[in-house]
């Protein structure tokens, strides 16, 4: 369980010991000394103007996923709305909000980053984000592997202005750079023209609007070292490292994880951790699961939480097939380097469900299978490119309760299919991330894909408040059903001590179409073993002996017999009845 070890096992003079062993690793002995001398006023700096405050993680942390002009209401900001949903509907049971970019921006709904420290008028003002902070702990996004073509910072390159030279990775065009993994079929090169006329071709990993960093420049880092103290400065508690993998480049090799991107990550982590250390630090990598893991680092030096990718498509499988065997396989081999850390479990967010976590879990024939379910579910797969003429499957973009349903299933099949996959991830060990869509049952947005021409905005539909209103009132809508059944489950995870995410856990065998889970409390009486029916059949189980009654913290039933029936995509939390 967390503990004050967790912020303070460094003193102040041990972790600025690091930061300088970090800076001398990532850049020359004659850069290094300067580099160093600045992050530290940096730190000094930051810290006269932020009130560290201890925090840890326990049972009662749950992340929602939301764009801050996800609900809009006529007359108020966009944030302002969001303020009002979340008092209204959730504040009892979700704590904390990961409020995706709000930045000024380009395109990808904010990923394409023109101004760091400002906030899209369209969104609102930091005056709503601070209200936001009375009632909820906040998460932003560290957008830092690339920013907008239209941005601040790379006009000023084009523009040839000395304090932004060589701030980005110019790179010509017939270097052979076939070793790099990509995660789009897009170019990776993009032609630019600077004010004097000349071309520059420019590394672009995630498309032509999103141009990355170059790290080897120190002046880079200390500019979002500052920007990410800046977002601590205005209350974030947790910062979301987007696209971290790819960070730095290197010319010959594959272009992520390499030895100085997570030299980075560490760097980042104690700057942060020097001016506030209850800040949690989250990395996203959507890769292989064997490679997600790595940016635990040793278990003390990395990332505090890490996206647990291979979660949502090993689920939606498991759900279609149905059978659970790949998944309490994965589940069983589940290994933390330490207790400081966890995962950050969820179904969908913003993007789509990534497949590059499963590659190595589900064979080809198996993936074959999800992705042809995607399609015939109203879906899209996106792809990435490998080599010059291949492509392999990247995402699946689909609404979440979509993706589990085909479109000719009755409401009542479709919430449970639904509310089976969300509690799976409330009891997993990590903490819930819940995306706002999945929350209050949004489906397919073709519409948006239709106009933008990017998969991904099928699952990124902006509500009209009075609407979304209307349907989480109206009796026996699906969104309605959805959402009182999902906060209740909210309701009951943050008051059971055996869900707090640093607690032990087991994976147990009942069987292909069971996926059962105990996590165990402080003591035993507080342990719970949760079982979930995968298909739409009842399923007989046998419990393992025990002289003790249990009772179903779920529905309060208690159960008196070692031989229950589970019904179809129905599950049940059994704890020892005192």
């Amino acid at each position: 369980m967390a503990t004050q070890e967790h912020y303070a096992q460094y003193s102040e003079e041990d972790r600025l010991k690091l930061i300088e062993a970090s800076v001398y690793f990532i850049y020359s002995d004659e850069e290094a000394p300067k580099v160093y001398e600045e992050v530290v006023s940096l730190i000094n700096a930051y810290k006269e103007r932020i009130k560290s405050t201890p925090y840890y993680l326990s049972e009662k942390d749950i992340i929602l996923i939301t764009y801050g002009d996800q609900v809009f209401h006529h007359g108020e900001t966009a944030l302002a709305t969001l303020n009002k949903f979340l008092n209204k509907y959730v504040e009892d049971v979700i704590n904390t909000v990961h409020i995706l970019p709000f930045y000024p921006y380009s395109s990808d709904d904010g990923f394409s980053v023109v101004d760091y420290k400002g906030v899209c008028p369209l969104k609102g003002s930091w005056k709503d984000i601070e209200v936001l902070r009375k009632n909820h702990r906040l998460m932003f996004d560290g957008v830092i592997n690339h920013v907008s073509h239209l941005g601040i910072w790379f006009n000023a390159y084009l523009a040839n202005e000395p304090e932004y030279d060589n701030f980005f990775i110019q790179v010509d065009p017939s270097v052979d750079l076939s070793k790099v993994i990509r995660p789009r079929t897009s170019p990776l090169l993009t032609e630019f023209v600077d004010d004097e006329g000349k071309i520059r071709d420019i590394w672009t990993t995630f498309g032509s609007d999103q141009v990355d960093l170059n790290y080897a420049n120190y002046r880079v880092l200390l500019k979002v070292l500052d920007v990410l103290l800046f977002y601590m400065e205005k209350g974030t508690s947790l910062i979301r490292l987007d696209a971290i993998a790819f960070i730095w480049k290197e010319i010959g090799t594959t272009c992520v994880h390499l030895p100085q991107t997570h030299e980075l990550i560490q760097l980042m982590r104690e700057v942060m951790h020097a001016v506030a250390p209850e800040v949690i630090v989250i990395t996203e990598t959507n890769v292989p699961h064997s490679e997600n893991v790595s940016y635990f680092g040793d278990g003390l030096d990395e990332a505090q939480m890490v996206y647990n990718f291979a979660l949502p498509p090993l689920l939606a499988f498991s759900i279609l097939k149905p059978d659970t065997t790949k998944l309490s396989s994965w589940a069983k081999e589940l290994a933390l380097p330490s207790d400081r850390v966890c995962f950050f479990n969820f179904t969908a967010s913003h993007d789509g469900i990534g497949v590059r976590a499963v590659n190595e879990i589900l064979d080809e024939k198996e993936m074959d299978f999800l992705l042809k379910s995607t399609i015939d579910h109203g879906g899209l797969v996106s792809y990435r490119a490998i080599g010059d003429e291949k492509e392999s499957p990247y995402e699946l973009n689909c609404s979440y309760i979509d993706l589990l349903s085909h479109p000719d299933l009755d409401d009542s099949t479709r919430i449970k299919r639904m509310i089976l996959s969300q509690a799976v991830v409330l009891v997993m060990p990590g903490v819930p991330g819940i995306y706002f869509h999945s929350l209050v049952g949004s489906r397919n947005y073709h519409e948006a894909v239709r106009k933008t021409r990017i998969n991904r905005t099928i699952n990124r539909d902006r509500l009209n408040y009075d609407n979304l209103e209307e349907l989480l009132e109206e009796e026996g809508s699906l969104q309605k059903n959805l959402f009182k059944r999902y906060k209740q489950l909210l309701s009951i995870r943050i008051n059971e001590d055996a869900f707090n995410p640093f607690r032990k856990f087991e994976i147990l065998d009942f069987g292909s179409k069971i996926f059962a889970i105990k996590r165990y409390g402080k003591d035993e009486d507080q342990s719970i073993l949760a079982i979930f029916n995968f298909c739409e059949e009842s399923v007989e189980i046998t419990l393992p002996k025990d002289d003790e009654i249990l009772i179903d913290i779920i529905t309060c039933e208690k159960i008196h017999v070692q031989n229950i029936k589970i019904e179809p995509y129905h599950f049940v939390w059994l704890k020892r009845y005192k």
